[in-house]
């Protein structure tokens, strides 16, 4: 089977243009990571090609879910691929809640805006349909959503 079956995706148009798209996604991940009212807290995070990741989710009630893993590629303004099936020093470890190989991917849309698409790809149906199952693309879309604000903001106000 092709990873590409086993893939759940969302699009958007951002009304931002792509580098304050970029820079709402690295430099204030912490704001549109996790749904609101959900919040983000970066334990570690190497944005580079082999970095690590660790990000915790700290939900109103208490409730914490890390999200850890490596990135696999950064090409800065274009493109972040990463997993959660390899740790620091590209360790295979178990990937929670079910293995992803994800990707942000943004590119020029009209009129100045960007065109912005999170995937995550899975090694099985079985995951994939799990991870549909958890809400990926009402939680993905949120964040989707706030990635928007966060970007528009930082492009009015050129970084607030």
């Amino acid at each position: 089977m092709s990873a590409v079956n086993e893939e759940l995706a969302i699009e958007r148009i951002i009304d931002a243009p792509r580098a304050a798209v970029w820079r709402a996604m690295t430099d204030h991940i912490i704001e549109w990571w996790c749904p609101r009212p959900w919040s983000t807290r970066i334990v570690a995070l190497d944005w580079r090609s082999g970095g690590r990741f660790s990000l915790a989710m700290h939900g109103p009630d208490g409730e914490v879910h890390g999200g850890d893993g490596m990135l696999l590629e950064v090409v800065p303004g274009e493109r972040i691929v990463f997993t959660n099936a390899l740790g620091e020093g590209w360790v295979p470890q178990a990937a929670q809640p079910v293995a992803i190989v994800g990707m942000f991917t943004l590119a020029d849309a009209p009129d100045g805006r960007t065109a912005y698409r999170a995937s995550a790809r899975h090694w099985s149906a079985a995951d994939m349909n799990a991870h549909d199952a958890m809400g990926f693309a009402a939680g993905w879309g949120v964040c989707a959503e706030q990635l928007g604000e966060v970007a528009r903001r930082v492009a009015e106000t050129a970084d607030a």
